[in-house]
């Protein structure tokens, strides 16, 4: 599998255990009655994020994020596999890309500003790139 595949694997993996840290917190705080619903909010008086603890809302918001970039990482990932353009490159970028989810978990957690944004800017750079070495 080449590196622009396996950091693929790694960021999917990274959004399971995304979904964990957030999901384990989300329950405690607010039991499986709201959270095993159909969530109305209605029913619930506002929206389960709305009802988190900061934290846990941060959670929630950073698995969000990735699953917004994800989707064009994958095809990122995928356009770059299957056009045989992948290089050191692409390599590089897939790797930043994976290093910059990492560090956004926390960054978002934490609320460090300006980091979390800076480094949401370089994961989103890298797979611009990626994008951009399979049409150039």
């Amino acid at each position: 599998m080449n590196a622009e595949l396996t950091a693929l694997t790694m960021a999917a993996l990274l959004q399971v255990l995304q979904f964990v840290l957030m999901a384990v917190p989300a329950n405690l705080e607010l039991g499986p009655g709201k959270t095993m619903s159909p969530r109305d909010r209605a029913r619930l008086g506002g929206t389960l994020e709305d009802q988190f603890s900061d934290g846990t809302a941060r959670l929630y918001r950073a698995l969000n994020n990735h699953f917004e970039g994800l989707i064009l990482f994958a095809i990122a990932c995928v356009v770059v596999t299957v056009s045989g353009k992948e290089n050191a490159l692409t390599a590089t970028c897939a790797w930043t890309y994976l290093a910059a989810r990492v560090l956004y978990v926390p960054a978002y957690y934490f609320g460090w500003k300006p980091w979390r944004s800076v480094i949401w800017f370089f994961g989103f750079l890298a797979t611009t790139l990626m994008l951009l070495v399979v049409l150039l």
